[in-house]
């Protein structure tokens, strides 16, 4: 797919990124890619960790759960 990927289509790519969104916009673009990506791989280290999870602030209160009734359980409220 990639194979015949040549110096001149790399620079005719980055000729187009510079003419759409402008040179200084670029630098910004990469930062915010690698702070989501940065983001992305914490979450997937979070999430297959094996440590017990955390208790909630004393604020907080655990939702409750209903099991009688038929709708499915959501993660997030």
């Amino acid at each position: 797919m990639f194979g015949d990927l040549s110096f001149s289509p790399i620079l005719i790519l980055l000729l187009v990124l510079v003419l759409v969104f402008g040179a200084k916009r670029i630098p910004e673009i990469g930062s915010s890619l690698g702070q989501g990506i940065k983001e992305f791989k914490r979450s997937l280290k979070d999430a297959t960790s094996d440590d017990p999870p955390t208790t909630p602030p004393s604020g907080v209160q655990p939702p409750t759960s209903n099991l009688s009734s038929g709708d499915p359980k959501r993660l997030s409220d």
